[in-house]
């Protein structure tokens, strides 16, 4: 059970930020015990690999906090996102082991669907809600947004590996969020339609 909750969190950290928890699953394997990496993720804990990471973070890091640029952003990674997903839930296989569970192991790509499939619906309702945030607010709110998906994509890697019980909390509160926003997104563009009949070019 805890290992499915952590694998939950950290695919959805990885639909906030791609890059956030292979970084921190990744560094936390090679200074911590918190993390035991399964047999063919030794990979993601190479210092190396972690650099490239890194590099990789800080460029859409600042990708995502421009006008425009961030939606561009946004479609290159709707094949990341999932990907990294898919990796950090399949990473927490070690996790599985210690819940003294072996269906995990046994089944390999239960993990990488669960994985990629909650990236994937984290991504999709940030990229829909993202180009509504940044109209609405004049392209001034994409910075701050960013920056609260970022916090949110750390906060969540860490309760996932190190509270685990706590994702189910957290998901819930981005559930809600994310049913927020998508109404509000449905309300906005109801709004244009009707603005553009009564005003026809």
């Amino acid at each position: 059970m805890l290992a499915a909750l952590t694998g939950l969190g950290l695919s959805t950290a990885a639909g906030l930020n791609a890059y956030i928890p292979l970084l921190v699953v990744g560094v936390l394997a090679n200074v911590t015990d918190a993390v035991k990496l399964p047999d063919g993720y030794g990979w993601l804990s190479n210092w190396g690999v972690l650099a490239v990471i890194a590099v990789l973070l800080v460029v859409e890091t600042v990708f995502d906090k421009v006008p425009a640029v961030d939606s561009v952003n946004d479609a290159i990674q709707t094949v990341i996102r999932p990907a990294s997903g898919g990796v950090v839930f399949s990473a927490t296989s070690a996790a599985a082991e210690l819940d003294h569970s072996t269906w995990t192991a046994e089944h390999p790509w239960a993990g990488w669907l669960l994985g990629i499939v909650t990236a994937l619906a984290v991504h999709v309702v940030k990229t829909t809600a993202r180009p509504v945030i940044n109209v609405g607010t004049a392209g001034t709110g994409a910075p701050v947004v960013s920056a609260a998906e970022d916090a949110g994509s750390l906060g969540m890697s860490l309760i996932a590996i190190f509270l685990p019980v706590l994702v189910i909390v957290a998901l819930l509160l981005l559930a809600v969020l994310g049913w927020w926003l998508i109404r509000k997104v449905r309300r906005r563009r109801a709004r244009g339609r009707a603005a553009g009949r009564r005003h026809p070019a």
